[in-house]
This record gives structure tokens, sequence and C-alpha cells, in this order.
């Protein structure tokens, strides 16, 4: 399918693009704020683009295991799954990731988790990938979940 050909109007692929997004940000969180709150609440000095390229890092692994369970619970093997979760979209849980600790960086000065940051950076975080989800699952018709 051309990219030009794409509707991008499809109110239940955006429904279903959504919900995809929303289950990788939800696993990109877990490892992401994990690792921030970690260096934030045991004060190890390590630099702030050293703890961001964890948290990165991190909010990968953690979103390909919560993708793997999410698919062994439709009855995929765990090879199976772990490949497929692995597989998915890279580009989707980077920029989901860098685009999460780049808001975080610009409003609190560093990598730290405060009460008012964390939302803006989930829907930073789910706002970035997801009309690049629409266009996927439109392009090759495969949703995850």
């Amino acid at each position: 399918m051309n990219t030009s050909n794409i509707d991008w109007n499809c109110k239940h692929t955006w429904k279903t693009s959504a919900k995809n997004t929303a289950w990788c940000v939800l696993g990109c969180a877990v490892g992401d704020f994990g690792t921030i709150l970690f260096f934030q609440l045991s004060q190890i000095p390590f630099p702030v683009l050293g703890i961001m390229v964890l948290a990165i890092i991190n909010g990968l692994i953690t979103s390909i295991i919560l993708e793997t369970i999410i698919l062994m619970l439709q009855n995929f093997s765990l090879s199976n799954a772990l490949k497929t979760a692995a597989g998915m979209s890279l580009i989707s849980m980077i920029s989901m990731e860098v685009a999460m600790n780049l808001t975080d960086y610009i409003l609190t000065g560093g990598a730290m988790l405060t009460w008012w940051v964390v939302p803006i950076m989930l829907i930073v975080g789910f706002l970035t990938p997801w009309p690049y989800n629409y266009w996927r699952l439109k392009k090759y018709g495969i949703a995850c979940h």
C-alpha cells in the first residue's frame, strides 16, 4: 500500500493504534521511570545523559517483556512471542522513549520525576509514535494486541 493511499480518517484504525500505543507506553514507562526514580532516590552521582540512556534501554526491555507476556496470553509460544515483541517497531518505541526523556529534561532540567512532569511525559510519549503506529497498522494490517 502506498503511503499516499492511506486513509487517515479511519476511526477504527485510530482506536486500534491508540490501544497498541498505550500498551507500548505502559511497557516503556515501567523501565524508564524505574531507572530515573532509582537514580533520583539513591542519589548516585551519574551524568544526566547516562541516566537517560539507561532509562531508554530499560524502557525498551520492559516494553518487550510486556509485549511478550501479552502475546503469550494470546497463545503464542514463548519463542514466537519474544521474536514478535522484539521485532515490533523499534522506531515507535525509541521515538516514544526519546520524546519522554527529552520532555523530562526540558521541563525539569535533568532526569527527575515529579508529580507534574510524569503525566506530561506520558502524554508526549503517547502522541509521538501514535501517527506512526496508525500508518504501520494501515500499511501492514498488523496489530499486536
